[in-house]
């Protein structure tokens, strides 16, 4: 593998942008499939599972290689569907660039404002792609203004449309200052290079200077030269692209429409041209194990072996499959590697290329590669793999909390082992989709992102596994918290086998404010005290982080400090000290008035303008609060904020006020106390 000639890239946007579908164009265009897949007939090769063809969204990020231009490309489709956030955002840890794909009708929409934001925190490098130039109503300079207005970006086209709507027929490529038009008969695969039509020079040669104007800001030599009136290298000015598309000093952006198969060739040429090689990315952060020194693992296929493992599928003969990025050393087939996290060797039994749901076999995966692993036991998305002489954690990955739940339960004896084995394997699968039993009622409770999140997965449970088992209603995923601060000084005494088991402690709590997390702190400084003491308190409250206050549910937005210890070498143990964190925990929260918190929903209806009256009605007797409106061409927006116990249903209700043509999406935004 060339490190210099690879690119690890994610295809980003909101749901229905037309992500798996420009994939599909580019698998087709490199010679990857012989025909081209599409969502609308469930033959998509990215959205391989039963429910992506049944419901035309792409719901796990599907990974495939193609080659193009002397250079391997690693795509991974992800979803743009908010209830599959956690997809997007291990997507996104791993790559080194991305492909934004916008409507060329809605423009911004929510979602693509979400996975923006998360791009941005992991820092990577973007071209966008307006898409759907062919449709009603699209308009591909107003979409520009769009992304700079909403994501903050100096967009820098780089090619332009040639008409729009049905009269869409071509792109000028403003580096050639060419128009390209696509051959139909050979669905896109051939194209001809011709003039300008005289109707558009005078657009193309003012965003050529645009053009001219972003590469000589970041490159003198381009400057000198044009101030002097001479002929700029084209290559000049590709290296300069590059280097602001790695910098992020300006957004590229390419047009064309994947349905119609115009632009998507020249998309891949510019992807290769600027989007950075895993060499050209900034080192990764990690924790050395021994020193708890952050480190800077560099690209190097020669260094010691550092990989993560960003997503984990189950196969039903070959077991979890584990989607990994190589950051340094090589990966090798047969070997034994460490599980730095969890201390244990596990053994790389195969090395698979992926084409979405097809494999080739690799002997070994070097720095800045991506592929899959099958034969690690005990594996969870986020470990690091590595060898025990060098041991250095990758950052771990944050998902949100699960905020809706169901009761699940088989339909027979025979089931349960089958639905607990089903459920072990999900929740390793899916960060954000966690399993518990309630402890009164014996119950099994599945939680998650929301309803078309925990839909899929039970009818992954039930028609793919083939697991007879019925569900609950759905039911609001409640925290508890504190209104104020309380301070307790809690003795523990209780004598066991004749030995006296003692432990006091000072424990201080307090609120975090909105979305301010779960914390434990240690502020106490009495040296005379073990270690593995101060530990044990922290294990106590921790495990009281779980239980909640008084209602039995996880608690949020909280410090706990423990500000004082005291300790005597005759009568103390861990056990003590463990259980006087816990009953300080309870003791203190139960003076700093606990309050019951719900999850708060973070809105966006989308709604044609004549329903806007009916629809904001339906809102507000669910609690909603508007933070802003918009309108668009197509239709207006209402943002909005409320509580997630108000709106099951809300679908069935809002479809009905707008004759079937109003949509929302929603997403977990804090929790606050319930009204």
């Amino acid at each position: 593998m060339n490190a210099e000639k690879t690119r690890n890239i994610g295809i980003i946007a909101h749901v229905d942008a037309g992500k798996t579908t420009t994939t599909e164009r580019m698998l087709f265009y490199s010679g990857e499939n012989h025909s081209i897949g599409e969502v609308d007939d469930g033959s998509a090769t990215m959205d391989f599972m039963e429910q992506e063809q049944d419901r035309g969204i792409t719901i796990s990020s599907a990974a495939t290689t193609i080659y193009w231009k002397d250079h391997q490309v690693n795509i991974i489709d992800t979803p743009g569907h908010v209830d599959f956030t956690a997809e997007v955002e291990r997507a996104l840890r791993v790559l080194d660039g991305a492909v934004g794909i916008f409507c060329a009708v809605s423009g911004v929409e929510p979602q693509s404002e979400t996975v923006w934001r998360q791009s941005n925190h992991y820092n990577v490098p973007r071209i966008a792609f307006i898409n759907k130039m062919d449709r009603m109503g699209a308009d591909f300079y107003n979409v520009m203004e769009d992304i700079h207005h909403k994501l903050g970006e100096s967009c820098l086209a780089l090619s332009l449309p040639v008409g729009s709507e049905s009269s869409f027929s071509g792109i000028i490529d403003l580096l050639e200052m060419k128009m390209i038009v696509y051959d139909q008969s050979s669905k896109g695969l051939s194209f001809s290079i011709e003039d300008i039509p005289e109707d558009l020079v005078d657009k193309a040669q003012e965003y050529h200077e645009k053009i001219i104007d972003a590469v000589a800001s970041i490159d003198d030599r381009i400057m000198d030269l044009y101030f002097n009136g001479d002929e700029i290298p084209h290559q000049m000015i590709v290296d300069a692209l590059r280097k602001g598309t790695i910098n992020r000093a300006f957004l590229p952006v390419c047009v064309g429409s994947s349905l119609k198969n115009i632009g998507v060739q020249n998309l891949m040429d510019w992807i290769v041209a600027l989007l950075p090689s895993p060499s050209d990315v900034p080192p990764i952060k990690g924790i050395s194990v021994r020193k708890g020194e952050e480190v800077n693992v560099k690209h190097d296929k020669n260094a010691p072996l550092l990989a993560l493992i960003f997503k984990i599928s189950f196969d039903p003969q070959a077991g979890p499959l584990c989607f990994v990025r190589v950051y340094s050393g090589v990966l090798r087939k047969s070997s034994t590697v460490y599980n730095i996290g969890k201390k244990k060797r596990e053994r790389v039994n195969r090395i698979l290329r992926m084409h979405a749901d097809k494999t080739d076999d690799l002997t070994e995966l070097e720095a800045g590669d991506i592929g899959v692993v099958v034969g690690f036991k005990d594996i969870q998305t986020g470990d690091t793999i590595g060898t025990e002489g060098y041991q250095v954690l990758l950052e771990k990955m944050d998902f949100p909390d699960p905020v809706i739940s169901i009761a699940i339960e088989p339909e027979s004896t025979s089931d349960q082992g089958k639905l607990a084995e089903a459920l072990r394997m999900l929740s390793i699968e899916d960060p954000t989709f966690t399993v518990k039993e309630n402890e009164e009622t014996g119950q099994v409770v599945i939680s998650g992102m929301g309803e078309l999140h925990l839909d899929v997965l039970y009818t992954r449970i039930t028609k793919e596994m083939k697991i007879s088992c019925q569900k609950g209603n759905p039911q609001v995923s409640y925290r508890e918290s504190i209104t104020s601060a309380a301070t307790v000084t809690q003795e523990f005494k209780k004598v066991i086998a004749n030995k006296e088991n003692w432990a006091k402690i000072t424990l201080t709590v307090r609120p975090a404010g909105e979305k301010g997390g779960v914390h434990y702190i240690c502020s106490a400084k009495n040296r005379d005290v073990p270690p593995e003491m101060f530990q044990a308190v922290e294990r106590g409250v921790k495990s009281s982080f779980q239980s909640g206050i008084k209602l039995g549910y996880e608690v949020c937005d909280l410090v706990a400090e423990l500000v004082d210890i005291q300790y005597s070498e005759l009568t103390a143990s861990e056990f003590a000290y463990e259980a006087c964190g816990a009953q300080a925990f309870d003791a203190a929260c139960n003076q700093a008035q606990p309050v019951l918190m719900e999850p708060i929903m973070d809105l966006v209806i989308t709604t044609p303008s004549q329903y806007m009256g009916e629809v904001m009605s339906t809102l507000s007797m669910r609690g909603g609060i508007v933070s802003r409106m918009e309108s668009k061409t197509s239709a207006d927006q209402i943002f909005a904020q409320a509580p997630l116990a108000q709106l099951f249903g809300y679908s069935t209700a809002l479809r009905g006020v707008t004759q079937g043509r109003g949509s929302f999406v929603m997403q977990f935004d804090h929790f606050a106390p319930k009204r």
